[in-house]
């Protein structure tokens, strides 16, 4: 025997008698109901989830039937509303319907009348549901477009991101400043099934305490100040990333924390609770443990935002990925810059590129990058484009190793180097080393017979898709 109720519906009608009458009748036919007496607390209770249809009478105290329609196609359309009025007036079934009521019942009315339009309701619900979840699955199958790397960091990192994009478990980014974790949680929203949904970040270290307060929760409209929403539910049905979430003020904290446990905030000035169905990501580049030792971040905020962890990696940990960024960042420049003659590196600018340790991270890089295209003479960047902690940093290996005119080399021997420098980085991938290299690949392939390298050198031809573009 199945026991799966049919679906969760939720009845409202100010009459309690009603209430009872109805959440009998569809009970004994297999439904699962709950009923409120007032569309306030019904409209709270959709916001909670776990809710396939709502039943509303039309005329009620406070906000009527209509009202409350309006407001659950406003804020959760994936919900159908049928509404049910002993007034089965054309002019009140237009309105419903105008407003998005999926179905219109007039009293007197049978049980088995109902429980038809709510099986049709809930079926066309999951028939929707269905849809949207096969597109997540085809779309998932796809490269992370936002996370580019061939290394086996970047290869964990996306895997990682993969796993928990289609939950709606808080997720914890950390990582360095400037690694890129916006973007982590731009990949969680465009792959998960709130993708449909806006992305709002806010940076919790950039306002002052009052105007952060104002732009996570709204205000009321008093004193000359016209009402505003808040980020929280300004993400309704998408994500909300609460960036450097261990600088928001400790005064703020336990603020955040309710909301994220009654997935409701109260706007500053109000008193009533608005209810809100976003995904929260959090970033952090503190060590939010230490920050929780010293006093600075509430150890049960902690516990509530770092459910899932994923860690984004430095650029250190990921060298083979420099030249693939600088050549990517190279290609978004062009986009924007029609004009701009640049469309690759030098070989020594390259070394230097890859030498360089990059404390800044992907951000450091990035700029560094725009810097060389802005100031470039020739269709490449040259070392001189580079800035001067870049053009001057030195460490053991290094294409030329002495200023002595005795040891210099030729520089056809300076590309032989950087060539097979690049093939070793992308561990022998010749269609990926031709993309950063800005050769077609047979151009590549003469070259390497030039050198004599070729057959040395490790075969990949299990050549991954073109690296995506940020």
């Amino acid at each position: 025997m199945n026991d799966r109720p049919k679906g969760r519906a939720v009845v409202v009608d100010d009459d309690r008698r009603m209430c009872e009458l109805l959440a009998t009748g569809l009970g004994r036919k297999g439904f699962d109901v709950t009923t409120r007496q007032s569309a306030e607390e019904a409209f709270e209770l959709v916001g909670r989830g776990d809710v396939d249809v709502v039943v509303t009478d039309l005329n009620m105290r406070g906000l009527n039937g209509i009202q409350l329609c309006e407001r659950v196609v406003a804020s959760f359309p994936d919900v159908p509303v049928v509404v049910i009025t002993a007034f089965g007036s054309l002019e009140t079934a237009v309105a419903a319907i105008r407003v998005g009521a999926y179905d219109f019942i007039t009293k007197p009315f049978e049980i088995d009348e109902l429980l038809f339009a709510l099986d049709r309701a809930i079926q066309h619900k999951r028939l929707r549901d269905e849809v949207k979840r096969l597109k997540r699955a085809v779309d998932g199958a796809r490269p992370i477009d936002e996370l580019i790397g061939t290394s086996e960091a970047m290869r964990q990192l996306r895997a990682a991101v993969a796993r928990v994009a289609d939950s709606d478990a808080a997720v914890l980014v950390s990582g360095e400043s400037g690694t890129g974790k916006e973007l982590v949680a731009r990949a969680l929203h465009r792959l998960g099934r709130r993708r449909g949904g806006p992305f709002v970040a806010v940076d919790c270290g950039t306002a002052r305490q009052a105007l952060l307060e104002v732009d996570l929760f709204g205000r009321v409209a008093r004193d000359g100040e016209s009402a505003r929403e808040g980020t929280f539910v300004q993400a309704n049905r998408g994500v909300l990333l609460l960036d450097e979430i261990g600088d928001l003020p400790l005064d703020l904290q336990p603020k955040v924390l309710r909301a994220l446990q009654d997935r409701a905030v109260r706007p500053v000035g109000g008193n009533a609770p608005v209810p809100f169905d976003a995904r929260v990501v959090c970033a952090t580049s503190r060590d939010l443990a230490t920050a929780v030792d010293d006093g600075r971040f509430r150890e049960d905020l902690l516990l509530r935002i770092d459910v899932v962890r994923v860690e984004v990696p430095p650029l250190r940990a990921r060298a083979g990925d420099v030249l693939l960024l600088a050549q990517d960042c190279i290609r978004r420049l062009q986009a924007k810059r029609p004009g701009s003659a640049v469309s690759g590196i030098s070989p020594p600018a390259a070394e230097k590129l890859l030498a360089y340790p990059w404390p800044g991270n992907v951000r450091e890089l990035q700029n560094c990058i725009e810097r060389a295209v802005t100031l470039a003479r020739y269709d490449e960047i040259m070392v001189d484009d580079l800035p001067e902690q870049i053009r001057s940093y030195r460490r053991s290996h290094v294409l030329v190793a002495s200023d002595d005119p005795s040891e210099l080399v030729p520089m056809e021997e300076v590309e032989r180097r950087y060539v097979v420098r690049v093939l070793e980085a992308v561990a022998g991938n010749k269609t990926l080393a031709a993309r950063i290299l800005g050769f077609d690949r047979k151009t590549l392939y003469r070259k390497l017979e030039r050198y004599g390298t070729e057959e040395a050198l490790p075969d990949a031809d299990d050549d991954p898709p073109s690296p995506p573009r940020s």
